[in-house]
């Protein structure tokens, strides 16, 4: 009997391309080298896409011989020596997919690539570098005078900026999802394998079903969900010919991770934002909504915290919150032919029934639940109407949605003027964000996949009882999402979600059982190192969308930032306002192009001679759409039968079909993570080893006065802090390098990521806190709270010793 569910690791990890005059042969392997698959492209076909996939799992050795018969047919002269008829041509680690314009097809290979994050053990990639191969022979290429203005429009997008990947893990779903999928009921995998096998095609696919003795493992995946995947429109075209090992499905966003060492124990924080596909742009020229409900700047934004003591995802203790930014979803947009730094806001259409913002928030209910909960920021006065003008559109929006909901499951709708009280002397910006912080989280819950511990029942916190979202045997699980805004979704946004961030991770500290109440401190190590990653979230968002990074951060709401961020800020405004004046329709137009919203077509309009995309992203405005929602029950019926949950997360037949099914042996490749994680069939070094060269709590911002208290949780006065010695991205990228050995080859295609900093932590004042020692003991703020829940210290046992715990002897050591 299977014992288990475990995430299916892609055997194609490694590829090869190989060419000869008639074809491309495209040769797949998985990290160890043991599982081989072959794709076949012909060549011949001036137009058309040939791929042929005869879906065998090759050895190694039978793939030295398959290239040698093909080396030795495709030579000029039969058994001549010395002249190749097989030619290597690249190496690569995934295909990004195949696009055509005018002419033949390309195929978009990564050819470098940078580990940026650990999830269970579960590699996240950072696309460093790519090739773009043109795969017709010169002998049958039709030209085309338009072929290389198309190609340069296509390679603006670069893909070497903050793409990012996995072979196991699903990065278009959150946390909650894969890991709900993951404990699905014996019977229903063995049920949906059974269907899979009756349905597939693929006469290997059932390859992994013959187990020893009985035992074996279930292994899932699942369907990415496509409004987060960027190549989904280059993968369509062989989605359906070849095995799905070959789809590697790329986001666009932010991927961060750092280490809080509490007392050497490491617990992983991951940041990983998502940016929406749909309706995809720049800063004025996307606005608003589409006729579907997708709306610009839309960011998934999720925060995972994890005891790295022990990797695997059953019994390991992971915990999530997710949270979404994303314009106003009205007919909006702003006229940028006046050149002014703040061009008018102007309402494109009138939508009195809401039709536009009842697509958007049932798209939400689907995917998060309820409740869902609007924090507006937009001013709410001003002498001339300017942000007022969205406040009272979405006002009136969501009123009239609200009206034929069912009252437990209405939208919260939270409006707040930040930038009103950033002018005033008397208020505190944070402070009040952080009460709106509390009531969200209260709100929403959050994920955990442990049950609450006995210490929580034994010294219970106040607050424990009044968490919302679903308690489960297995943890808690987070229902319903907070929805922040502004007019850009840039600089107020991102200090209101950090400080949502904030509260979240003060309660999953406490219900991983590393602190005794769920209230964390300015001016501490662990909040420092967190607010460094939104910060760099907050600034990568802001360079896709708006062409700068942050200008106001949130040392700028503390009012502790420096006199010269003001200079800074000046100088990000002026790069912004050039970036949206001069080179933003360029973008719209690589944009466009690469998420196939506009095909070249012959004897069509070119893309650069269309006046404006607005019919590309609007499609009811080129036909009428064949059904129109109903303006009372607007939203799906069989979505809003299983609120509070999530409808994607609901065990259904739909939801079923979305999912592949297999039965491995337990020690099969495809699903042992640990082979994957620690790769004994490989030779490494611990300096080249990912968990050693992430921004860590201890080495970064800790002081290194000796007899200084270890807890990251202990507030800091500014002199006492470790970023006077790492305290900017150079030097932290000189101490790296430093520990890299000095006769090492170049960089393995997995080389350490190191986390950029973008701010100076030498902030004096504190707005909410004293400066009373934490330990693991956080002091209880006025507004602040939530339950606790404590969690055993699990041994190392089910991984074996982590080369990160020789740094944590160390430190060990030094404060012993």
């Amino acid at each position: 009997m299977p014992t288990a569910a475990a995430p299916i690791i892609s055997s194609v990890q490694k590829l090869v391309l190989y060419e000869t005059r008639a074809r491309y042969f495209l040769v797949g392997s998985n990290n160890a080298e043991t599982k081989y698959r072959v794709l076949k492209i012909d060549r011949t076909e001036p137009k058309d896409l040939v791929i042929i996939d005869d879906r065998h799992v090759y050895t190694q050795q039978e793939v030295r011989e398959l290239l040698g018969r093909l080396d030795l047919g495709n030579r000029t002269k039969m058994g001549q020596k010395g002249s190749s008829g097989l030619f290597r041509a690249v190496s690569a680690f995934g295909v990004v997919g195949f696009v055509r314009f005018l002419e033949g097809y390309y195929i978009v290979l990564i050819t470098k690539r940078r580990k940026m994050a650990d999830i269970g053990g579960h590699a996240i990639y950072k696309v460093e570098d790519t090739n773009m191969i043109y795969i017709p022979n010169d002998s049958v290429r039709v030209t085309h005078p338009d072929e290389a203005r198309y190609l340069r429009i296509f390679q603006n997008v670069d893909l070497s900026s903050n793409f990012y990947f996995s072979y196991s893990y699903d990065l278009s779903h959150s946390l909650q999802y894969n890991l709900t999928v993951l404990r699905m009921p014996l019977e229903m995998l063995k049920s949906e394998m059974t269907q899979n096998r009756q349905e597939s095609f693929d006469i290997f696919e059932d390859e992994g079903l013959i187990t020893q003795g009985g035992s074996g493992v279930f292994g899932i995946c699942s369907e990415p969900y496509m409004k987060y995947v960027w190549n989904g429109e280059l993968l369509d075209i062989i989605k359906s010919t070849v095995h799905r090992d070959w789809l590697l499905y790329i986001i666009h966003g932010f991927c961060g991770q750092s280490k809080l060492l509490i007392y050497g124990r490491p617990v992983y924080v991951t940041l990983i934002a998502r940016r929406s596909s749909k309706f995809a742009g720049t800063r004025f020229l996307k606005r608003g909504a589409n006729c579907e409900g997708d709306v610009a700047n839309e960011v998934e934004t999720e925060q995972i915290l994890c005891d790295a003591s022990v990797m695997s995802f059953t019994a390991g203790s992971y915990s999530s919150y997710v949270q979404v930014r994303g314009s106003v979803p009205l007919y909006w947009s702003q006229d940028i032919s006046t050149m002014m730094p703040k061009p008018p806001i102007t309402l494109d259409q009138a939508d009195p029934f809401a039709h536009v913002a009842a697509l958007h928030f049932d798209q939400m209910f689907q995917r998060f639940g309820s409740p869902i909960i609007i924090l507006n920021l937009v001013k709410e006065r001003e002498k001339r109407k300017h942000e007022r003008i969205l406040s009272e559109e979405l006002v009136a929006a969501v009123t009239y949605l609200n009206q034929f909901l069912p009252p437990e499951h209405t939208i919260v709708y939270i409006p707040w003027d930040m930038a009103k009280y950033t002018k005033s002397k008397l208020c505190n910006v944070l402070d009040r964000l952080n009460v709106i912080a509390e009531s969200v989280v209260k709100k929403t819950g959050f994920f955990v996949n442990r049950p609450d511990s006995y210490c929580s029942i034994l010294r219970p916190d106040e607050k424990w009882n009044e968490l919302g979202g679903c308690v489960i045997p297995t943890g808690r699980l987070q229902t319903g999402i907070l929805r922040t805004n502004c007019v850009d979704c840039l600089d107020r946004t991102n200090t209101a979600q950090f400080m949502v961030g904030k509260c979240a991770l003060a309660y999953q500290l406490y219900s991983l059982g590393l602190i005794d109440k769920p209230n964390l401190q300015f001016d501490t190590d662990a909040v420092r190192l967190f607010e460094e990653l939104y910060e760099d979230h907050g600034d990568t968002l802001s360079l896709q969308y708006g062409g700068s990074q942050l200008v106001h951060r949130v040392k700028t709401y503390r009012k502790i930032a420096p006199w010269t961020q003001h200079s800074k800020d000046i100088m990000q405004t002026l790069s912004r306002y050039y970036s949206n004046a001069f080179s933003d329709a360029d973008r719209q137009d690589s944009i466009n192009l690469f998420l196939g919203v506009f095909h070249p077509t012959e004897g069509k309009p070119h893309l650069w001679e269309l006046p404006t995309d607005f019919y590309l992203h609007h499609k009811n405005t080129m036909r009428l759409l064949p059904t129109r929602r109903s303006y009372t029950y607007w939203w799906t019926p069989e979505v809003i039968k299983h609120l509070p949950l999530p409808y994607d997360e609901v065990i259904c037949a739909v939801n079923l079909k979305k999912l592949i099914v297999k039965k491995f042996h337990k020690y099969e490749e495809e699903i042992d993570i640990h082979n994957e994680f620690f790769r004994p069939y490989e030779l490494s070094s611990f300096d080249d080893t990912f968990c050693l060269a992430m921004t860590s709590s201890a080495r970064d911002f800790m002081p290194k006065t000796v007899g200084i208290d270890p807890s990251p949780f202990t507030v800091r006065k500014p002199d006492e802090t470790g970023k006077s010695v790492l305290g900017n991205k150079s030097n932290r990228e000189e101490a790296v390098l430093q520990r890299k050995t000095a006769a090492s080859a170049p960089p393995p295609p997995s080389e350490e990521a190191v986390s950029s900093s973008s701010e100076d932590d030498s902030g004096t004042d504190r707005e909410e806190e004293g400066s009373v020692s934490q330990r693991s003991t956080p002091v209880k703020m006025t507004d602040a709270g939530d339950s606790a829940k404590v969690t055993e210290v699990r041994g190392r046992e089910a991984c074996g010793i982590q080369p990160e715990a020789l740094e944590n002897d160390l430190y060990n050591s030094a404060f012993s």
